[in-house]
């Protein structure tokens, strides 16, 4: 995991403390690579997509994947082992009085296995920092207007605990396959800056 980092700060801090869990004995830089690829390797929105069709579609794995996500993702063959242990995950359902949005505000922890690598947008120290403070606005920039009756929550990852946003299914799309409503779900609205 070698490489300069000269102008992404959090990539150096990252690195730096690689290399301190590599001189205590922790851990090698091979085990690091390992480590890695193992999270990379099938890591796509196209994984997050899957489950919010297949909530979508099946009342039952809704209430399941709301309730106890870890739980529920090996149904759809997925789930958030992959480091040296298992993330937890939190579903969070948008309704019609209730929008959330993720952020990290401490780095950028995001449950790549199910999004795909994170925007540079959402590592930003302005979208970290702002989105807490006045998410209406932010989200207002990304293009999404919340009415103002319906509640914003935001959810603040962390080292142990990763979030995603489970989309409000679009009217008129009853008759859809789960291939069809995945195709509809993009990033930004598993984390929760975009409506789907």
């Amino acid at each position: 995991m070698s490489g300069t980092h000269a102008g992404n700060p959090v990539a150096a801090r990252v690195r730096r403390l690689e290399e301190r869990l590599v001189e205590s004995g922790h851990v090698t830089d091979e085990e690091l690579d390992s480590i890695l690829t193992r999270v990379l390797d099938g890591a796509s929105p196209l994984n997050g997509a899957r489950i919010v069709a297949h909530a979508w579609s099946d009342a039952g794995f809704r209430e399941r994947l709301l309730a106890d996500a870890n739980r529920a993702l090996p149904e759809v063959g997925l789930s958030m082992a992959g480091g040296l242990q298992e993330q937890r995950l939190k579903v969070v359902a948008n309704t019609p009085e209730r929008h959330n949005v993720l952020v990290c505000t401490l780095c950028s922890c995001y449950p790549v296995a199910l999004l795909g690598p994170s925007p540079s947008w959402y590592k930003s120290e302005a979208y970290r920092s702002r989105v807490v403070r006045e998410p209406r606005a932010v989200l207002a920039e990304f293009g999404l207007d919340v009415p103002a009756e319906r509640e914003i929550t935001v959810w603040d990852s962390s080292a142990e605990s990763r979030y995603m946003v489970l989309p409000r299914r679009p009217e008129g799309t009853e008759e859809l396959s789960e291939e069809q409503l995945a195709e509809l779900v993009t990033r930004e609205g598993l984390i929760g800056t975009a409506a789907v």
